[in-house]
């Protein structure tokens, strides 16, 4: 395996890692306004992801520094042809870290309101946007032989994205009851036990439009077969597992297999796109892949000693925070107004 090759694999990781840490965060804060019955209810479930919000958003960050450095090409044409939708997604988490410290600092109702509805917001638009932006990249986006991409509203915004990226809300929406119902107690957790049950049934309808969707316009089945076709049956066995979990109250396995379901869609992704990682619509001789979009081999190498040397560290201290904060909380130990 190439540098290139590892480095594709090491970023399509670190994303894998956002959605299934950070997935369960936007879940939770849409289940405040979508589950919550009360400002109280609302406030449990913010205390159940204060202690790994911020530390689940670096995952992303981490993401747009690898691709960054180890394919500058392809970070110059993203990031530059998807420059709204990514400062949609920047805004939102400002938005959202904001909200969750600022809720707390005046005891008024209306002020407590406004900042709930932030959070919202700020937790339902990004899954959404990326999910757009990652299924777009799929169907193909109109780059030039320069690596410029000149995309107008329709590339952006058709069937097929918007369908990605109501699927990908829906599956980090599913992602967050399973963890309400790991992280909370009494009505809150029954609730959530119950509305994660129907929303896996939407979650599996909406997986099967997007994977009819993907065979007629996108060119994955075509390129990789049997490596599609494989992923979407684990995507499928997962949530179905998850559905029988939950019915039998199996909390913990039930939410594994809601973060394995996102992990498979991710690798659905890229493993798409490879070796491609943006997808021309003009001219496939103008895609840019692993090969012509990334660094030099030097400063792959560099990349890959100090990655291999920090990721443990990492790993380590994001499995301890959890084990430390891993009890339920309640409105009695929460509840400050």
């Amino acid at each position: 395996m190439e540098l290139s090759e590892l480095w594709f694999v090491l970023i399509a990781v670190v994303f894998i890692g956002f959605f299934f840490l950070e997935g369960f965060d936007f879940g939770v804060g849409m289940s405040t306004r979508l589950l919550a019955r009360s400002q109280g209810e609302r406030t449990v479930m913010v205390n159940t992801i204060g202690p790994f919000w911020d530390a689940n958003e670096v995952w992303l960050l981490t993401g747009g520094g690898a691709i960054f450095a180890a394919f500058p090409n392809w970070y110059a044409t993203m990031f530059s042809g998807y420059y709204l939708p990514l400062l949609a997604v920047l805004l939102c988490l400002i938005g959202r870290g904001v909200s969750f410290e600022f809720r707390r600092k005046v005891k008024n109702t209306k002020w407590t309101n406004t900042w709930d509805w932030v959070i919202f917001v700020s937790s339902l638009l990004p899954p959404f946007l990326l999910g757009v932006l990652f299924t777009s990249m799929l169907k193909g986006m109109p780059i030039h032989k320069d690596m410029n991409m000149n995309a107008g509203f329709t590339d952006f915004i058709n069937l097929y994205s918007i369908w990605g990226g109501v699927t990908v809300t829906l599956l980090c929406f599913l992602h967050g009851l399973f963890f309400l119902t790991l992280k909370t107690d009494g009505e809150i957790r029954q609730r959530a036990n119950h509305l994660a049950k129907k929303v896996t049934l939407a979650v599996l309808g909406a997986l099967a439009v997007f994977a009819v969707l993907s065979w007629f316009m996108t060119d994955i089945f075509d390129e990789h077969l049997i490596p599609e076709i494989v992923l979407v049956v684990l995507i499928v066995l997962s949530y179905v597992f998850a559905y029988l979990f939950i019915t039998q109250k199996r909390e913990a396995l039930a939410f594994t297999m809601s973060g394995l379901g996102l992990a498979f869609t991710v690798c659905v992704i890229f493993a798409g796109l490879f070796p491609r990682v943006m997808i021309s619509s003009i001219n496939k001789a103008f895609d840019l892949t692993v090969y012509n979009a990334s660094s030099g081999g030097y400063s792959l190498k560099i990349m890959t000693i100090v990655a291999l040397t920090i990721l443990p560290f990492v790993l380590g201290y994001t499995i301890w925070s959890y084990y430390i904060f891993r009890k339920r909380v309640t409105d009695k130990e929460h509840l400050t107004y």
